[in-house]
């Protein structure tokens, strides 16, 4: 995924908003909320971090070439940086930042949900087998329907 797909595919969602910040990393935000961090590589491909549920954190962080956020995640919060396309599809990477997404307007206020005039379909999961969202993944093969 080149940094113009992560940039494209973050504009495609519900009420996103761009901003470059911190040292030329794209931020992209939900309510002024940060749902996806992409930038700092050095290859074409650009790092991209993304919020995460706790059990996917878990699973991912000890995934070569994933690695948990650099500041974000030592102050306890669960977030997961893709540092090659090697180690997640850019399918996968799509349902993480989709998922991501999702989970920073859970977490707006109502009044915020509101203004931005989110649906329940938007608040809803995206389609997965079983309580744990692996998207992109055979995890949810295998913990059935």
């Amino acid at each position: 995924m080149t940094l113009d797909d992560y940039n494209s595919f973050c504009a495609s969602l519900p009420s996103a908003t761009h901003v470059v910040q911190w040292g030329g990393a794209h931020v992209w935000k939900v309510g002024a909320k940060v749902f996806a961090i992409g930038g700092w590589s050095d290859g074409k491909e650009p790092f991209v971090t993304f919020k995460c549920s706790d059990i996917a954190y878990d699973i991912l962080k000890e995934q070569p070439g994933l690695r948990p956020a650099p500041y974000l995640a030592s102050r306890g919060m669960k977030w997961i940086q893709r540092q090659t396309s090697q180690s997640m599809d850019d399918d996968a990477l799509k349902d993480y930042l989709r998922e991501s997404h999702r989970l920073v307007v859970l977490k707006l206020t109502k009044q915020a949900r509101k203004e931005l005039a989110f649906a329940a379909s938007v608040l809803a999961p995206a389609r997965q087998k079983s309580a744990i969202f692996m998207p992109g993944s055979c995890w949810n093969l295998m913990v059935g329907n």
